[in-house]
């Protein structure tokens, strides 16, 4: 008999091409527009400081992290696509304890009242 076949989960499927490079586009896009910013603070704001020196690193390193934070793509290695058919196995329920032949009582005395009256 021929195997039926199972049509893969959506929630399982990897990231379409398009929406991957669409995002490391944004990425890459939000990492300039920060860069820009430290460039114009570095150049407006007087009067000179260690700030100013921060942003002159920032501008300087942003390239670099921009170009390798938008070419980290997703996770390399291949996925297994899961079908939404595929059912785990139940364990098997083992036999119930035999019960006992007199079952334990636990009274829970919670005002003095109460206890006054369990002791009678």
């Amino acid at each position: 008999m021929k195997e039926k076949r199972r049509a893969p989960a959506v929630t399982s499927l990897p990231q379409s091409p398009q929406a991957e490079a669409d995002h490391r586009v944004r990425r890459y896009a939000l990492t300039m527009v920060i860069r820009t910013v430290c460039f114009l603070l570095m150049v407006l704001v007087q009067p000179l400081g260690w700030w100013t020196w921060a942003f002159a690193v920032a501008a300087i390193f942003l390239p670099y992290i921009a170009v390798v934070y938008a070419n980290a793509g997703s996770d390399s290695t291949p996925s297994a696509v899961e079908s939404p058919t595929a059912q785990l196995e139940a364990p098997r329920a083992s036999a119930p304890d035999p019960i006992s032949a007199e079952p334990d009582v636990i009274t829970i005395i919670e005002r003095h009242d109460d206890r006054e009256a369990g002791e009678r």
